[in-house]
């Protein structure tokens, strides 16, 4: 059985569409790693497109500690002038778009939705970066 399809019985198998991992990175702490070859338009996260973000506002988050916050500032993403926050509906269920690191040069890409495409063919074990500013507000210049 590819491990990309469904099994004998149409059920899908936890490993379906899974392209990528949490590891170390070369970039920053921990990053999202290829664990095979990712052909370029392919949507690298099956399932993240069920995944809600949940926007709240900076206003709200005034009173919380800065251990607390430091997650809204590491994951969130930003509009409105570092306004408003959108992050996932709880940080204990992070999937491994939200570890996706920075760089000018990135092989992936987000649509106005939020999903993950490859840009350009990426080969097992290379680590997959976003450019930030294409969809951080607050990193817009």
């Amino acid at each position: 059985m590819s491990e990309n399809k469904k099994n004998k019985n149409s059920e899908i198998v936890p490993h379906y569409g899974v392209y990528t991992r949490i590891g170390p990175s070369k970039i920053h702490g921990v990053g999202v790693i290829a664990i095979k070859d990712i052909k370029k338009g392919i949507q690298i996260f099956y399932g993240d497109e069920e995944t809600k973000i949940v926007w709240i506002k900076k206003e709200q988050l005034k009173r919380i500690p800065k251990e607390i916050m430091k997650l809204y500032d590491d994951f969130c993403i930003e509009k409105e002038d570092g306004k408003l926050y959108g992050c996932p509906v709880n940080f204990n269920v992070l999937t491994p778009s939200w570890y996706l690191n920075h760089s000018k040069k990135p092989n992936v890409v987000a649509d106005t939705e939020y999903n993950f495409y490859a840009l350009k063919n990426i080969k097992k074990e290379e680590e997959l970066t976003v450019d930030y500013e294409t969809f951080n507000e607050s990193l817009i210049l």
